[in-house]
């Protein structure tokens, strides 16, 4: 064999010796629906097929309560939709660990936490409404409610299904922005009575507009896109925009402190900050981080955006704890069995 040809066939053999790029793997831990999950893996991994995801996929409550039993243990590398409220709880308890992904100047200021480095950043936000089925509101001669007070009213007894705070983030910013609009006394006098008209508590925070939807239940308290939606597909329902306001929280993004694939991880968090993520996070919202990226939503109720409130995201995160114990001392008796 002459010298050159068998440089050549050492290099190649060497080359085939060679292990191939070994590929990392991250725990993600989400509570985005579970049906978008495959198609943000898959957008994600069109640029980086290196790193592979897990998904651990379950609602808000159950979400947070699981990072929090494992604090001295993280089990996850990063948290991928999972309330703004969780994550400044979460951050309280210095289990984050904080970073600028690369093009977060892009973003909406309100999406970003304001520490520098921001220990998390918005992806999208969810804004609370309530889903009536015009068929099945006739037909039990209701009337259709225009407030949050209206829903006390006894002729919605048993006709009121929403989420479980404990285990929903979409019942945790209805509580939370009660007891702001309310003021506390008065919030939960106002979910005492709403109490009495709750058929059951959800473990899920689109259930409740799902079931309206689907003729179930007459009312669903919910968030508004799951509305928007569900009429898009044909369901005969109305929308409504409680005149007090309505509660809102973000899905937002941030890395477990403690990672042992710090570099994946920050890789993946910059991609969740892209206009394309923002984009893919468009099909499932109707408000996102990215300033321009949003299309109208059809069926999207007008006045809404007007109509969230000056949400205390401290307060929701401080008062966590307190306001779920008390929540479930009181009502827990009308949920639903996981």
């Amino acid at each position: 064999m002459r010298p050159k040809t068998l440089l050549a066939w050492l290099a190649a053999s060497t080359m085939l010796a060679a292990p191939l790029a070994a590929e990392t793997e991250l725990t993600v831990y989400t509570a985005v629906e579970a049906e978008d999950l495959a198609r943000y893996a898959e957008t994600f991994n069109a640029a980086h097929p290196d790193i592979k995801i897990n998904w651990v996929r379950d609602s808000t409550g159950i979400v947070t309560a699981k990072l929090l039993a494992e604090r001295d243990n993280p089990q996850a590398d990063v948290i991928w939709g999972l309330a703004a409220t969780s994550l400044l709880l979460l951050k309280s308890e210095g289990m984050l660990e904080p970073y600028a992904p690369v093009g977060v100047e892009n973003l909406d200021p309100k999406f970003v936490d304001d520490a520098n480095p921001p220990a998390w950043v918005g992806m999208d936000a969810w804004v609370a409404a309530i889903c009536f089925n015009t068929v099945e509101g006739e037909r039990l001669g209701l009337t259709p409610p225009t407030s949050w007070k209206d829903l006390t009213d006894p002729m919605y007894k048993g006709h009121v299904i929403m989420p479980n705070p404990n285990s929903s983030g979409t019942g945790f910013l209805d509580v939370s922005s009660w007891l702001q609009i309310f003021g506390e006394e008065e919030g939960w006098a106002y979910m005492d009575a709403l109490h009495e008209n709750i058929a059951r508590y959800t473990h899920s925070g689109s259930k409740p507009c799902k079931m309206a939807a689907a003729g179930e239940i007459p009312i669903g308290i919910s968030f508004a896109f799951r509305g928007a939606k569900s009429k898009a597909e044909g369901a005969p329902i109305d929308i409504i925009v409680p005149s007090e306001g309505v509660g809102w929280d973000m899905e937002a993004t941030a890395i477990v402190a403690g990672t042992d694939n710090l570099e994946a991880a920050q890789t993946l968090v910059d991609f969740t900050v892209t206009k394309e993520a923002n984009e893919m996070y468009n099909t499932g919202y109707a408000v996102v981080a990215y300033p321009g990226v949003a299309k109208p939503v059809e069926f999207f109720p007008e006045g809404l955006v007007d109509a969230m409130i000056d949400n205390d995201f401290e307060f929701a995160a401080n008062n966590r704890a307190a306001i779920l114990e008390e929540w479930q001392k009181r009502y827990d008796s009308k949920s639903e069995e996981k």
